[in-house]
């Protein structure tokens, strides 16, 4: 099988030079980032739309990377489309649409229960991510299936979360690698 091209995925307010997401996307040469036409007023039909079309537009296998409301929009666009050519996601940081940090200005992210995704997922979860408990986070994997993989106390898991190239994440992207790719 031939390596997977990785999809990334950012949040509200788009993943800048310091975030370890930024970082990978800028090493790795044949990776995409799907852009959206407003990154800090979100509509929930719009990021899903764009995650599509750059699905599209890949051929072969894809890995997902998506950090927080990237995690939604993953989960949004499985509800009601499919590709085959997943094999699969690692999701940071998953934001909960119902929390009282969630940014009021995202709309349409509100799926009351996730269904299970249909490729291999982990949940990276960190203790004290502000947009989301830790409880959240239990439940969303159980929901989509995923496996949950404990970071500790890492906050958003963002750029201020200090992670730089962050080495920890590589390695759990790597998992999701299938066999010979």
């Amino acid at each position: 099988m031939a390596p997977p091209t990785h999809v990334y995925l950012a949040g509200i307010g788009n993943s800048l030079p310091a975030h370890w997401q930024y970082r990978w996307h800028a090493a790795d040469p044949g990776g995409v980032w799907v852009e959206h036409a407003s990154w800090d007023e979100p509509v929930r039909t719009d990021w899903v739309a764009d995650l599509d079309a750059a699905l599209r537009a890949v051929t072969g296998p894809k890995l997902l990377v998506a950090h927080s409301l990237g995690c939604a929009t993953v989960v949004e666009w499985a509800a009601e489309h499919a590709d085959p050519g997943i094999v699969g996601a690692l999701l940071v940081a998953a934001p909960d649409p119902h929390g009282p940090a969630f940014p009021a200005d995202a709309t349409g992210f509100d799926r009351p229960s996730p269904a299970p995704l249909p490729f291999r997922t982990l949940l990276v979860a960190s203790r004290d991510d502000p947009y989301a408990a830790f409880g959240y986070a239990e439940a969303t994997a159980a929901a989509l299936g995923a496996e949950l993989v404990d970071v500790g106390a890492l906050g958003h898991v963002n750029a201020a979360s200090g992670l730089d190239d962050w080495p920890q994440g590589r390695d759990l992207l790597a998992r999701l690698l299938p066999p010979g790719a």
